[in-house]
């Protein structure tokens, strides 16, 4: 084992976006995280609420992954974990979401309702059957002062066939229905990331994710290394301007990153024959003269990039090519025209606690 698996004593990956989509292993990602898990200790963290511990190491499992139940945290347990603390034991809870996350809340102590009159909570995850009839149960506990507990905010999930309405997209009806804003259990909050730390004792853990502003950011709120993999929701483009908190360490084209055997090289940095300036509201990428043959890393050029915009404060951006291999990378990356806020690192529309 080298690079990156060198420098920490703990990994915690993502899974959709990171590891799979949907129920296909990514290409190389089951051998690249069986290599970590060969002398260090791997937790899978998720967002998704719709399923408990084992039944996502199950799946992991189906896909080629190691796991068992007590390496996997969801944010169905946090969910679950943060109304217990919160309510008398025994206490009604209206669960929005899957036989699972039921099953979790009933774990922790609550007992369920179906209605919302009288539910003193509702904890809301995702499930692809989730209809008008329960979320309006839901509106009407929330409306009467129910305590109101969100797995995650995410409003997309990853899928082989694209991004489909995540849990955040429920929320948000929720949040307009109703005029307020719940809990969040999930990331980017710490109680997921604390938990994975707790189980594994880790001093020097690193995450590993594709989605800056729950991955990453959860992360950096957490004080903890973070690589960003760019095989699931965020895009070069969304890397190149995110804001500062949604910023991580170190950025990968994949899992295989784990193992590349200069660690150095896949930090935010000026990386040669990559060069960058800022000018006016333009970055300039250009290349420095090599003994030809293949085109330089477009991932380093990425690098390069964003070491130059973060370090000038960051934002919307032009990006410009200076030289045909320079164009073949700016191409590579999609970073032609101006870049924003890419639709995939947008928010649902319920603020974040």
């Amino acid at each position: 084992m080298s690079g990156l698996a060198d420098r920490y004593d703990a990994f915690f990956f993502d899974l959709d976006g990171t590891l799979f989509r949907g129920s296909t292993a990514l290409p190389g990602a089951p051998e690249a995280v069986a290599a970590v898990q060969s002398d260090k200790r791997v937790v899978f963290l998720t967002n998704n609420g719709s399923r408990n511990a084992g039944q996502v190491a199950d799946h992991l499992s189906e896909l080629g992954f190691g796991a068992a139940p007590s390496d996997v945290v969801t944010s169905g347990q946090a969910a679950a974990a943060m109304a217990a603390d919160r309510l008398a034991p025994g206490s009604p809870v209206l669960v929005v979401g899957t036989e699972a996350l039921a099953g979790q809340v009933t774990e922790s102590g609550l007992t369920l309702t179906p209605r919302g009159e009288g539910a003193q909570a509702v904890v809301q995850g995702h499930s692809p059957t989730t209809g008008w009839a329960l979320l309006a149960e839901a509106c009407l506990a929330i409306r009467a002062g129910a305590l109101w507990v969100a797995c995650n905010l995410d409003a997309t999930l990853p899928d082989e066939r694209g991004e489909l309405p995540g849990n955040g997209a429920m929320v948000a009806a929720l949040a307009v229905a109703t005029g307020e804003h719940p809990l969040v259990a999930g990331k980017p909050e710490p109680g997921l990331f604390e938990e994975a730390v707790r189980r594994t004792g880790a001093r020097r853990p690193l995450m590993v994710g594709d989605r800056l502003g729950t991955d990453i950011a959860g992360a950096n709120a957490a004080g903890l290394a973070s690589l960003l993999v760019l095989t699931g929701v965020s895009d070069p483009s969304a890397a190149l301007t995110a804001a500062a908190p949604h910023r991580p360490r170190y950025i990968g084209a994949d899992l295989a990153a784990l193992h590349a055997d200069d660690p150095d090289r896949l930090g935010v940095a000026v990386q040669a024959p990559w060069r960058a300036r800022r000018e006016g509201g333009e970055l300039v990428l250009g290349v420095d003269a090599g003994p030809g043959g293949a085109d330089p890393d477009p991932i380093a050029a990425l690098r390069t990039l964003c070491a130059v915009h973060w370090d000038a404060g960051g934002g919307q951006v032009r990006v410009r090519a200076d030289g045909a291999v320079a164009a073949r990378a700016v191409a590579a990356l999609r970073l032609s025209g101006a870049l924003g806020a890419g639709p995939a690192e947008k928010s649902a529309s319920v603020g974040e606690r």
